[in-house]
Order: structure tokens, then C-alpha cells, then sequence
């Protein structure tokens, strides 16, 4: 364990914090002496309600009535209720702010850009409103979306939501197949597209994707087509502008509806089968993301909040909360690299971002190139950078010091669409250790388990959480007895929510992520992380990034596989395989050593761009991929199918 932080916040920014903020309150409201994050987090475990309500006040929920009940049935788990006579308005908290300082900035790759005002949010939304209202749209009917990062995707979920109605996204570049998996399990009666897209350099046109989706969902009454580019009067193919034309801005009267009314339908990854469908409550979603981005995060009224994502994945969702902090949304649609990699961080000081988001992977792809942000650009307005997705490796967190900022606090975060949040997250007061997740979240008792279910420190286990917290799922759609729900989360250590993933919890409170439970290695009965691997052969200038797979042996042992992406005219020779092996068994263990490495072009991944090892580990099995159209990329798959260096020789 690295005893020497990377980086730590000065004591005049620790003053000037949320979080310092809030843990006055507390301590003043309550008569208790918080002296650093840890004491706060076991209080927020050991008086719930009494860390709830706090934030409740704090976070300034907007509602038409609290309640006196915090938390009913708090042992049970799951079954507990949060804010059961709560009533409230998600889109009313978000839309708080109605003056002319900017709440959304867009730009795409393609240089269009566009502002949108917090009063002219709220006008689009009145409009997209009223129209929602004329199409038949009622609280609990679903809204469906396959729209790009724009400022109307925004507009739209804060109209459908604001009527009580079910928001669910994919991205556009969804195939059919896996969009008609999603969205007829619940039968939108709205469903909003987009006219085209741009993606690294190229032109998508969405119109017939969306007319073929609109005409097998039959339960649409009314397809809206949005233009991804308003002002291009050439580009005649969306119907938004005749849609909304009867209908002027007017002042909105929220109704307001139970906590947990829902809010949001969210998709697994659906690498496994048909992809779940998981329905977030209003009141735990909102709740749970001022918590993230006021106390983990040090969200301020007027920050500027970037996080690079798609409507396919709960990012999207987590990044617009942010508006419920009176903070400024930094939209960006487009490839990352396009037209290099400097895109984003030019977009970061133009738009004078505060909090950076990304994904892990970008910042490994940055760290194979020659680029030093740090270098070519100013970028003093940002003070956060958050990283998710996968684990951000060591050499990772070293990059980013080094490369891009030196006085920044960088927050691995970890989480997922299950909860629509974070386990764990940063801590803004804290410092930051390389390789490490700096706090586990306020509020949530996360633990490290044993595989006979005892909690344990400084070794590797099962993610787990022991108590209830508000954004726990509602359950899963047409779950009506509850099972599939329960045995998703419950099943393996009865009464602690089980996350399924493969990690470690510091003795000083931080959380190393391996990787997800389910694809972990287990040569020789000791189980490994992939993230383990990772790390040692992404150091590696010849290697782009790879995917380690368990290849179930005859006698019963599991042998390591490992498959390596490698840069431009570079083959995988001899030599280059004892390089891999002999960083692997250094940097990790003999242990961790792959049997076979073998090349590949392409790494399969989700939408959301995650690599997928178990598609892989089915494929190298001959076994069926259960949905492929949950890939981004499935064409990669064939590089991993009936490769003959993985036959095992008689011996």
C-alpha cells in the first residue's frame, strides 16, 4: 500500500468546500465532532436518519410536504422506504434556477455549438411540456429517447419527467436489435430520435433506424424526430419545430408525487441475456446525486460540469443532476480522439470546466500517446477530475499528475447503473492515494466480504453493502413477484446488497477496484482481477490495451488467457511475448501469468465502451454470446472464435 499521498488539498481549499459546510451543520445540529471524513461517514451509518434529513435540509430539496419519517423499516433489506410521505417534483429541483447565466454549453466534434440559459431550459421544457401533455403523455407512461448528448435530450427527460412520466435513453448508435431489446420490454408510448449524428469524422443519418423502431413498437402513439443541428435550414428531416409550434412558453405547475415515484428505466449492459430493466425512484435519485455531487464531488452553484458520455449509459443521468446544484452542464457529443486527443481539454478551457469526467480508458489511451495537456493547455479552471467505468490504474493516477494537472483531486468513482450512483467516491476534504478510490460514499456501509461473507481489510473480496440507502432500485420491470430482482442482488449473501465487484478495502478507508467479480481468473483456485493484469501490460508502449479471459482446462484448472491489442506496425513476435510475461510475473506474480498471449485488432466492448471479458470467455468456449447487440463492436468477437492456439495437446 503506498503510504505517501499523491496529491492533498490545501487547508484553505478544504475550508472552502461542501463538504466542510456540511459537516458544520452536522456538528452544530446534531452536537457532534466530525474531525475528518471517516467520523462523518460512521455517523451517516450509525444515524441514517438523522444524515439523511441533513442532507434533505441541506441539498435544499424542493417538496411539497417531507414527512416526519425518514426512513421506514430501515432493517429490513431490501424492504426499507425512504421519505415515505414525501411528496416532490424531480424536474422542479433541476429546473430551480430560471435567469439568464448559462445551464447547458454544447459543442459537438463538428464545432456546432449552442447555449441554453436557465430561462430558456425552462421555456424549451414548458413547450416540450405542453406538447407532451396534448400526445396523451400521464405520470407512469414511458418515454423513450435515442438521442446523441444534446441540449434537447436534457429539455426532453426534464419535460417527461416533470409530468410524472418514465424517461428511458439509448444512444444512437444502438443497432435495431439491441434498441427493440430494451425498449419494447416497456412499451414506450413517446418515442423521441434524433434526425443524425457525427462520430469521428462521419455522418449518421437516424431516420430510418427510428421510423423501423417507431412502426415494431406498437405501443408509440407519437414519434418525435429532434435536428441535431437547429440552425441548419438545409437538413429538412425532423418534425420538433412543428411539434412544439402551438404551444409558447408558460410558467409550469409542478405536480408533485411520491418519493419513490419512478423516475428513471435504466438498461444492464445485456452482455448476458436480454438486458434487465431497472426503474430508479425519483426522490432516492435525486437525493443520492446531491449527496455525490455536493459532498463527494464539491459541486458549487456556478461550476461547470463536464463528464464525457452517451444516453446509454447512467453517467448521462448522474451529470444532469448537477443542475440541482445550480451548476452549468458542459455537454459534448462526438469521438474523443477526433480529430485528436487533444479535443476534449481544447472544449475544458473554452467552456472553463471545473469538474473533468471521463472514462478510465481515455485516460490509458492518452497516456500511449506523446500528449501533455499540461503543456499545451491553460486549464486552471479545473479542479476535479473524476474517472469511472473501469479501475484507473496506478500509472494512471501518475499520468494525469504529471501530464495533465498537478494541484487537481482526482476521484475514481465506482458504481454503476444498478444504483444509478456511487459505492464509492471521492472525498474533497481528503488526499489521494495512486491506485485508490478515496472514500467509501456518506450514507452507504460498504464492506469488503470473505467468500464465506466476514468483512475484511487489506484483502481481496466481494463488494458488498450492508445497509439501505435511497437509490436502490425500485425493482426491476415486469418483476412483479420481486425474484429476479432479489436474486440479482441478494441471493449470494442474504440480507447485503452483493455488487459483484472484485475488490479491497485500505486500512486508511479507500477501495482498490480488481475488476467485476464474475470475470475474475481463478488459475489454480486463487482468484485474480483482470485489473491486475491490466496494469502490468498496459505499461507496455507496444501494447494499446488488452483482455485477459479464465480457459477452462480438462483436468479442471482454469489457464490464463490473455489477447493484446498492440499499437501500428508492431507484430507479436518471441521476443515481445517474454517481455509481456516477464512484466506480468514482476510487476505482479508468477501466478498472473498468462498461458497464452495472442494478438488481436479489436477488443469487444459495450455501448457504454467497457471491454467485455465474458462475451470473450463464452466466445474462446464455444459457447453463444447471449446478446450480441449489446456490443459496440461485435464484429471483434471473430478475432476470439476457434483460434487453434487454444486447443489443449494430448499430452
Amino acid at each position: 500500500m503506498n503510504e505517501n499521498p499523491i496529491w492533498k488539498p490545501s487547508g484553505a481549499r478544504i475550508a472552502q468546500t461542501r463538504l466542510s459546510e456540511f459537516i458544520d451543520l452536522v456538528d452544530h445540529t446534531w452536537g457532534i465532532s466530525c474531525k475528518d471524513y471517516q467520523d462523518l461517514h460512521q455517523w451517516s451509518i450509525d444515524e441514517a436518519e438523522k444524515f439523511w434529513k441533513s442532507l434533505w435540509d441541506f441539498g435544499g430539496v424542493i417538496s411539497e410536504t417531507t414527512g416526519n419519517t425518514v426512513i421506514r423499516d430501515a432493517q429490513k433489506l431490501p424492504g426499507a422506504v425512504f421519505f415515505p410521505d414525501a411528496k416532490l417534483n424531480f424536474a422542479e429541483n433541476l429546473l430551480r434556477r430560471r435567469d439568464n447565466e448559462p445551464a447547458i454549453i454544447f459543442s459537438s466534434e463538428t464545432c456546432i455549438k449552442r447555449n441554453f440559459s436557465y430561462q430558456e431550459l425552462y421555456e424549451l421544457v414548458s413547450r416540450l411540456r405542453q406538447a407532451m401533455i396534448k400526445t396523451g403523455v400521464k405520470p407512469g407512461d414511458r418515454v423513450a429517447a435515442l438521442l446523441p448528448n444534446i441540449p434537447e435530450s436534457v429539455a426532453c427527460m426534464l419535460a417527461a419527467t416533470s409530468l410524472g412520466a418514465i424517461w428511458s435513453s439509448c444512444s444512437p448508435d444502438f443497432g435495431i436489435k439491441g434498441i427493440l431489446d430494451r425498449f419494447s420490454q416497456i412499451k414506450p408510448k413517446l418515442l423521441i430520435g434524433v434526425d443524425r449524428y457525427f462520430y469521428n469524422g462521419h455522418e449518421f443519418d437516424c431516420c430510418k433506424k427510428i421510423s423501423k423502431i417507431s412502426s415494431e413498437l406498437g405501443s408509440v402513439k407519437k414519434t418525435i424526430i429532434v435536428p441535431y443541428d437547429p440552425e441548419n435550414t438545409i437538413y429538412h428531416k425532423s418534425n420538433l419545430a412543428g411539434y412544439l409550434k402551438p404551444f409558447e412558453p408558460e410558467p409550469i405547475t409542478f405536480e408533485s408525487f411520491s418519493f419513490n415515484h419512478p423516475l428513471y428505466i435504466l438498461f444492464s449492459s445485456g452482455t448476458t441475456g436480454t438486458p434487465k430493466c431497472i426503474i430508479h425512484g425519483a426522490g432516492g435519485t435525486l437525493i443520492q446525486h446531491i449527496k455525490e455531487h455536493m459532498l463527494q464531488t464539491d459541486t458549487q452553484p456556478g461550476d461547470r460540469i463536464f463528464y464525457y458520455t452517451t444516453l446509454g449509459w447512467m453517467m448521462w443521468n448522474w451529470l444532469v443532476s448537477a443542475l440541482a446544484m445550480e451548476a452549468t452542464l458542459v455537454l459534448y457529443d462526438g469521438a474523443p480522439f477526433y480529430p485528436n486527443g487533444n479535443a476534449l481539454f481544447d472544449y475544458a478551457d473554452k467552456a472553463r470546466v471545473t469538474h473533468f469526467g471521463t472514462s478510465a480508458k481515455f485516460i490509458d489511451a492518452l497516456k500511449k500517446t506523446s500528449l501533455s495537456p499540461r503543456s499545451t493547455h491553460d486549464l486552471s479552471s479545473v479542479r476535479t477530475i473524476l474517472s469511472t467505468g473501469s479501475p484507473l490504474l496506478p500509472e494512471s493516477f501518475d499520468y494525469i499528475y504529471r501530464q495533465i494537472k498537478s494541484d487537481v483531486c482526482v476521484s475514481s468513482i465506482s458504481g454503476g447503473t444498478d444504483i444509478v450512483g456511487c459505492f464509492a467516491a471521492g472525498n474533497p476534504n481528503g488526499p489521494v492515494f495512486r491506485g485508490e478510490l478515496q472514500a467509501k460514499c456518506l450514507g452507504m456501509d460498504v464492506a469488503i466480504f470473505s467468500s464465506e461473507g466476514k468483512p475484511i481489510i487489506g484483502h481481496k473480496g466481494e463488494l458488498v453493502c450492508r445497509n439501505n440507502f435511497p437509490s436502490m432500485p425500485l425493482g426491476f420491470w415486469n418483476d412483479q413477484t420481486g425474484n429476479r430482482f432479489k436474486s440479482a442482488y441478494f441471493e449470494r449473501f442474504p440480507g447485503v446488497w452483493h455488487h459483484g465487484d472484485w475488490a479491497e478495502l485500505t486500512e486508511r478507508g479507500g477501495l482498490i477496484i480488481y475488476g467485476r467479480s464474475d470475470a475474475t481468473l481463478n488459475p489454480g483456485g486463487v482468484r485474480i482481477g483482470t485489473a491486475e493484469i491490466y496494469r502490468q501490460v498496459e505499461q507496455l508502449s507496444e501494447v494499446k490495451e488488452a483482455i485477459a479471459v479464465g480457459q477452462e482446462a480438462p483436468d479442471g484448472d482454469v489457464r490464463i488467457i490473455l489477447f493484446v491489442r498492440l499499437i501500428d506496425n508492431i507484430t507479436l513476435d518471441p521476443e515481445l511475448r517474454k517481455k509481456i510475461h516477464y512484466c506480468i510475473r514482476e510487476g505482479a506474480s508468477p501466478r498472473h501469468t498468462p498461458s497464452v498471449i495472442l494478438e488481436v485488432s479489436d477488443i469487444p466492448r459495450t455501448k457504454s465502451g467497457k471491454i467485455t471479458e465474458l462475451a470473450v470467455r463464452d466466445v474462446i468456449h464455444g459457447r453463444v454470446v447471449e446478446n450480441v447487440e449489446a456490443l459496440a463492436n461485435p464484429e471483434a468477437l471473430d478475432q476470439f472464435r476457434d483460434r487453434e492456439e487454444l486447443l489443449f495437446t494430448k499430452r
